[in-house]
């Protein structure tokens, strides 16, 4: 199994706390970094302050200060970027980094940081995500020296270089999301992983079940996919332990403990063995306190034995 810290810089973190999360996760041997893309803190427990970062500005530094980790989004929004600007950010930061790059791409979700911001925010935007999909990997994939065309219903690209290449061959793109119809679809057809958040176990394996069924239908193989979960991680190497960081971090106890990666460190041991037992090749271990190093290093040991 993977393991990646999943980080919410929109709370209130600046780049230098980014990095010094970036960097102990790399020393402790995880196996990557990955932000949220967001521009408005979420919940009434944190006030946002001194204000947002870009995920693709803070992935670019990261990019030249890191050596080892994969480095990421869970996800982009498909509203904040045209496709081919994105294409273009993303494989300018994959070569940055040596080639660790991964982009997860969502429908977006988060009304009020549209309106904050000026960022229009269509009713519907599952249309938006398949097109993004569509044209982000046809930029990638066309060989050099040839063109890439695309006309639907919210893009048209015509006679593009596509170019610049990403170093990777292949940039992992996630894809995730609880849908049951389009959404395996889209990651059976355009994705490398496929990731359910911060659910029960029985909505995880249907969710697995759903994604290889999609598979079949369109003649891939299921196992080509990486199937992924993402959780909140409040451990502590004491019930009071537990408590307090579960406080601190304004989730709810019981909730961690019920749906999330919440508990001590025996009970979130027990927990990993069967999201691996589900299938889940890869964890995001969500995490809101980035100045918990502490907690960091109980995260660390606690995930080695799975790896």
């Amino acid at each position: 199994m993977e393991f990646c810290l999943f980080t919410e810089p929109q709370q209130g973190y600046e780049y230098d706390t980014l990095l010094g999360s970036a960097q102990a996760a790399e020393r402790l041997g995880f196996d990557g970094w990955f932000r949220s893309d967001h521009y408005l803190h979420t919940g009434p427990f944190y006030d946002g302050l001194p204000g947002p970062t870009d995920a693709w500005t803070t992935l670019a530094g990261l990019a030249r200060e890191t050596r080892r980790i994969r480095l990421g989004t869970l996800v982009s929004s498909v509203t904040f970027r045209q496709p081919g600007v994105l294409a273009i950010q993303a494989a300018q930061v994959d070569r940055m980094s040596g080639g660790r790059v991964e982009l997860g791409l969502g429908a977006g979700w988060y009304a009020a940081e549209h309106a904050a911001y000026g960022i229009p925010f269509p009713e519907k935007r599952f249309g938006l995500l398949e097109e993004q999909l569509a044209v982000i990997t046809g930029l990638w994939g066309t060989p050099i020296g040839e063109r890439f065309s695309f006309e639907g219903r919210h893009y048209t690209l015509t006679d593009s270089p596509a170019l610049p290449k990403p170093l990777q061959e292949r940039v992992p793109v996630i894809v995730g999301g609880g849908g049951k119809t389009r959404t395996p679809a889209l990651a059976a057809r355009y994705a490398t992983e496929y990731n359910i958040p911060f659910t029960r176990e029985e909505n995880i394996r249907a969710a697995f079940g759903r994604v290889r069924e999609a598979a079949e239908r369109i003649e891939r193989e299921p196992d080509d996919l990486r199937y992924s979960v993402a959780l909140t991680a409040v451990v502590g190497a004491t019930e009071a332990e537990f408590q307090r960081r579960a406080e601190r971090t304004g989730g709810g106890a019981d909730r961690l403990r019920e749906v999330n990666l919440g508990g001590t460190v025996a009970e979130v041991t027990e927990r990993i063995g069967r999201l691996r037992d589900l299938g889940a090749a890869r964890v995001y271990l969500q995490v809101f306190d980035l100045e918990d190093t502490d907690h960091f290093e109980l995260l660390a040991e606690l995930v080695a034995p799975f790896r």
